[in-house]
């Protein structure tokens, strides 16, 4: 059965996150609740968290048309509209008899075949489904989303002894590709895999952070960046998750592990936290946590908590010998130094990676369902077992024992052997058994990481990388720092060009780092402004027009693959694109304003000819300048691949992949299909409406200077951008071709970035990471 509308039952933070995603997927869902005693609207409490989920920060929801596909309703009067529901997903409070109670009501009404799941976390599967019919039980399964569902892509699957094979092929196929999620099945066992290793890693943090007396800055140094984990460090993740909530998740987990368990070494909640609960200290959702921002002398001031007295102070960032130790050593400098820090970074990671290895195969049956539910449900940058490798599994097994800890048997059989290798060229793992298997990837999943496994690339520099992804199609990998773009990467575009012929068909525009590319190295342009090396900005300016327009021009398809920020260079890069295939979670921006300059590498000309191709409004000329001019002036940003879209970043024949896992093999699939019989696009022209245009969109930005919403020097390089979308000193009768519009943003870029102000910008981009307004 396809799962075409859904429903679930709970408005709660997770319950209604998980309505909003599947809403972001296309698929039409009710949200329904209980009707609150003596309410004057019987379904305010979905009402309410629909109206919240539209001012959610960070979205819910991928576009805002996205929430007319959530209904609101409540159990009493709508639970009928059950009967048209595929999949129903409870998400209501942690108490078995409630949860049992619904599912009988469920059961009355539901449709044959429609999947049944519960979110929880605690309660093992047996115990839900018991006493419950046949066929209930062989529809019912736990998918567990991690919050905010949209975000984070961890998804649990668990199955019962009675659940239908098929149920499970179903939810983890559309989870996967509908949902984007990343699908671990896990044992029907307390906590599953994330929370059972990631609660205890928490907790043991904190209390071993309290008995060493080590700050939360230091802590969170030592555990943050040094060893791989979410650049929050642990104590910034528990005021992200909420310190309110620890208690509840400890209470649960100690009430359902076995006696002996290590969890119950780590059970008490500290009086410091408990004391900052009461006190309204929650964390980000409340007044603060372990920080706060405060505002002093009329600014906001980011303080830290001392965790012995209570008290707030500025934070300091401190920097330990054993994390600068770390930045030259790796993992095991960090934990083999003997300063406090390092000694509390030992603790730490000692329990919890022997404590995660302890569970296989309680919780899992290998050690890889077990990595990727701790990278992508708690952001490690490794999972526990790639940190073991880190360290050495014979090194770690010596340490464990030479402290006095358990060695658990998984160490054992692995015998000082690394729980991960690379055999010909193929990513194995150790089993349980002790043998070695391959890392089998889904259907359809296809990861530059394996690639590049089998061998070296065709070509490459400092900045990036050219790779034969198969069947006659080349990727370019960037790989700078932020994969911002430079000379090396134009250069590796330009010989991509030139190797591409009759024996590869296509090129993707691909990597698998955090972002696609934050935009221009900005730190090369303020050193040529620096010792004032104009032609030297010049050139890489029209350097990076040419090639991209080469791009736009080859004799063969190019397909961009963005996933996280694409901003910028990065942007203007995937605008010369034949197609783009974006991940989702792509966030594309032509930003170029916010450092005091305009898009020169035809991101200004691209966007005009988007515009243009709108169905022909009234008004000639104009409201495509107008339109690109707002959307460049404002420093627009797509917070999703939907409302890039929207925002003319992609076209409507555009695609979108949920699951970033799948980006490279359907970008690649979106290359080759564009291949067959592909004829490149003809040189481009434009009517632009010139000086009158120009005054027009003058006015208008002086008018917003008059309001106190523009800047001084967002004047000027308002005055730029205009005299480059009206098209300079043309008229309506004159049509101006591509190289033309190229000159006039050469010109533009070349005039701001001698300005003082634009300097000042720039300079302030590069140390604090934030625009100057000036």
């Amino acid at each position: 059965m396809a799962i075409e509308r859904a429903a679930v039952i709970g408005a709660g933070v997770m319950g209604a996150g998980i309505a909003a995603h599947l809403a972001n997927a296309g698929i039409p869902v009710d949200l329904l609740d209980i009707v609150p005693t003596g309410a004057d609207q019987r379904s305010t409490i979905a009402e309410r968290a629909l109206a919240n989920l539209k001012k959610a920060k960070p979205a819910a929801f991928m576009q805002r048309r996205a929430a007319r596909l959530v209904t609101p309703g409540n159990v009493e009067d709508d639970l009928g509209r059950l009967a048209e529901a595929d999949w129903i997903i409870e998400a209501v409070i942690e108490n078995l008899e409630i949860k049992r109670d619904l599912y009988a009501r469920i059961e009355t009404v539901r449709k044959p075949g429609s999947i049944v799941s519960s979110n929880t976390s605690t309660i093992p599967l047996a115990a839900l489904v018991d006493g419950l019919p046949e066929r209930f039980a062989g529809d019912f399964l736990i998918t567990h989303f991690f919050n905010p569902p949209r975000y984070m892509r961890l998804f649990e699957l668990v199955g019962g002894a009675a659940t239908r094979p098929e149920a499970l092929a179903e939810i983890r196929d559309f989870a996967d590709r509908r949902l984007g999620k990343g699908v671990v099945a896990c044992n029907d066992t307390p906590g599953f895999i994330g929370n059972r290793i990631g609660i205890y890693w928490l907790q043991c943090a904190v209390s071993e952070a309290l008995e060493a007396g080590i700050s939360v800055e230091e802590a969170d140094a030592a555990l943050g960046r040094p060893a791989g984990i979410p650049k929050t460090g642990v104590f910034g993740l528990i005021d992200l998750v909420g310190l309110d909530l620890m208690p509840h998740v400890l209470a649960s987990m100690e009430q359902r592990l076995a006696p002996d368990d290590p969890f119950h070494e780590m059970f008490t909640v500290p009086e410091r936290i408990e004391k900052m609960i009461a006190d309204g200290y929650t964390g980000r959702k409340g007044k603060g946590g372990f920080y706060r921002l405060n505002t002093a002398g009329g600014r906001r001031v980011k303080e830290v908590i001392d965790l012995a007295t209570g008290d707030y102070g500025p934070v300091r960032r401190p920097r330990p010998a054993s994390v600068a130790a770390a930045k030259r050593g790796g993992l095991r400098a960090l934990v083999e130094h003997d300063d406090p820090v390092g000694r509390y970074a030992w603790r730490v990671l000692a329990r919890t990676l022997s404590y995660a290895a302890s569970l296989v195969p309680e919780i899992a049956d290998d050690i890889v369902a077990v990595d990727e539910a701790m990278r992508l449900g708690y952001n490690w940058g490794k999972g526990p077992f790639e940190l073991i490798d880190r360290l050495g599994t014979g090194w770690f097994a010596e340490r464990l024992a030479a402290d006095g800890l358990p060695v658990p048997a998984l160490l054992e059989t692995a015998a000082g052997r690394p729980f991960y290798r690379v055999e010909q060229g193929r990513l194995e793992f150790l089993g349980i058994d002790g043998n070695y298997r391959a890392v089998e990837r889904p259907e359809g999943v296809m990861l530059l990481a394996d690639i590049k496994r089998l061998g070296e690339p065709l070509a490459r520099n400092g900045s990036a990388s050219l790779w034969d992804i198969g069947d006659g199609v080349l990727c370019v990998e960037f790989h700078t720092k932020m994969n911002a773009m430079d000379p090396d990467i134009l250069a590796l575009l330009r010989t991509a060009l030139g190797t591409l012929g009759n024996e590869y068909r296509a090129l993707v525009l691909y990597n698998e780092g955090e972002q696609f590319s934050a935009g221009a190295n900005l730190g090369l342009v303020m050193f040529a402004a620096n010792i004032a090396a104009w032609d030297q900005v010049e050139a890489m300016v029209k350097e990076g027009q040419e090639t991209y327009l080469a791009l736009k021009r080859a004799p063969f398809p190019v397909v961009g693959a963005p996933s996280g920020l694409a901003l910028g260079g990065g942007c203007e890069v995937l605008l010369h694109c034949d197609a783009i295939q974006a991940h989702a979670e792509s966030y594309v921006g032509l930003v170029e304003v916010g450092v005091g300059v305009i898009p020169a590498w035809g991101g200004s000309k691209e966007m005009l000819l988007r515009w243009q191709r709108e169905k022909r409004r009234p008004g000639g000329p104009m409201p495509p300048v107008a339109q690109a001019f707002e959307t460049i002036s404002l420093a627009k940003v797509a917070t999703s691949a939907a409302e890039a879209r929207d925002l003319k970043f992609l076209g409507a024949d555009d695609g979108i992949s949920m699951n970033r896992d799948r980006l490279l093999a359907d970008a690649k699939a979106r290359a080759l299909a564009l291949a067959d019989g592909y004829v490149p696009p003809e040189p481009a022209t434009l009517t632009l409406p010139g000086p009158s245009a120009k005054a027009a969109l003058d006015m208008a930005v002086h008018g917003f200077r008059l309001q106190g919403k523009a800047t001084a020097h967002d004047v000027v390089v308002g005055g730029v951008l205009a005299n480059v979308l009206s098209g300079g000193d043309t008229d309506v009768t004159e049509e101006l071709d591509e190289e033309a519009l190229l000159a006039l943003e050469r010109a533009g870029f070349m005039r701001l970035v001698r300005d003082s102000a634009t300097q000042a910008r720039i300079e302030h981009m590069l140390e604090t990471g934030k625009p100057l307004r000036n």
